[in-house]
């Protein structure tokens, strides 16, 4: 690998104390890597406006088209999953029956291949439907690694219904065994970051050059100065350090409790703006995900409690029917929400 420019590493160090203003969407991705399998994985959804959420259980052997033209991927799904949606257009955060948990985060620099030139020789898929599409067909990271490495299919962005923004994002999976990977498309080719070590992913700049702000500061004691904005880079060095930090314990009621503490530290306070950075973006909700136990938490600011579902109690098998938990708006959930779930029609995923 190359190392980078002078002028790239002035700019990663500028960017590493804040000093840059590039407008970014936020949200933090972190994966916990305690004793005896204890893995956890944490993210926040952080946006400028309201980003409503629901959960959705999908069963096994569900027929889906990946909605991005004529040359659509299609498949049945072989897992069960329970997915986040946002506005019920898309998945942007999800766990299935085996552990491997996904996240969609925002990133500026995403450049998806275009339309008119993917390869007839390739099939097509919307990325409102990238993640789910691996928590569909992939039981482990390295399963979906290797799907995705093929070559046989192009992920295809478009414009976020409502908006006149253009979905940029990138993809980060995790599974049971705490392996890590991050896609993103870049220059129109996907990028493959694979390896455990790879535990934190937040926005802006590309992965590669947030590992290189992250070095930087592994040379200054995490307890004498840590980088404290809302920017991207700052929240990935703080969340790259405590969740080291916090106890190793395969005790998960304190290994969660930590996670939760880490997500919430990189969160960004609800009503938060700023005249000279108009698109800071107030944390709406948060999730942890617990592989060895398939318990799935959801965290609303905007609720006093924090619901949960514990993916053993849900029936994933060919002959359920989808079903729906509403989480937008007032609700008067709490606690373990199994039961709550009812059978609905699934939303119709954005399509190109």
């Amino acid at each position: 690998m190359m190392q980078p420019s002078i002028f790239r590493l002035i700019a990663l160090f500028l960017c590493a104390f804040g000093l840059l203003n590039t407008p970014t969407e936020a949200c933090t991705r972190v994966v916990y890597q305690g004793p005896n399998g204890n893995v956890l994985t944490a993210r926040s959804m952080d946006w400028k406006t309201e980003i409503p959420a629901n959960w959705w259980l999908f069963p096994r052997g569900m027929q889906r088209k990946g909605n991005a033209g004529s040359n659509s991927l299609e498949w049945t799904s072989t897992y069960g999953s329970v997915a986040t949606s946002s506005w019920d257009l898309a998945t942007s955060d999800g766990m299935n029956e085996k552990g491997l948990v996904g996240n969609l985060l925002w990133l500026a620099e995403s450049e998806f291949p275009e339309m008119e030139t993917a390869t007839q020789s390739k099939r097509t898929l919307a990325v409102s439907l990238w993640l789910q599409y691996a928590l569909d067909q992939c039981a482990t990271v390295e399963e979906a690694v290797q799907l995705f490495s093929r070559g046989d299919l192009e992920v295809i962005t478009s414009v976020i219904p409502g908006t006149s923004m253009v979905a940029t994002v990138h993809l980060s999976l995790s599974d049971a065994s705490g392996d890590n990977a991050i896609f993103e498309y870049i220059g129109g080719k996907l990028e493959i970051h694979h390896d455990r070590k790879y535990t934190t992913m937040t926005n802006s700049p590309v992965f590669e050059e947030q590992m290189a702000i992250n070095g930087y500061w592994k040379g200054i004691p995490g307890t004498v100065a840590l980088p404290g904005t809302n920017r991207a880079a700052d929240r990935f060095v703080r969340a790259s350090y405590y969740i080291q930090a916090i106890p190793q314990t395969d005790n998960t009621r304190v290994a969660l409790a930590s996670v939760f503490g880490v997500i919430r530290n990189c969160s960004v306070p609800l009503g938060i703006s700023s005249e000279t950075e108009p698109n800071i973006s107030s944390t709406r909700w948060r999730t942890v995900a617990d592989h060895r136990n398939l318990v799935y938490y959801f965290d609303n600011v905007l609720e006093p409690n924090v619901v949960w579902v514990d993916l053993k109690k849900l029936d994933f098998s060919p002959k359920a029917k989808p079903k729906k938990l509403t989480l937008e708006g007032p609700t008067r959930l709490a606690g373990e929400c199994s039961a709550s779930f009812v059978p609905t029609t699934p939303f119709t995923f954005a399509g190109v």
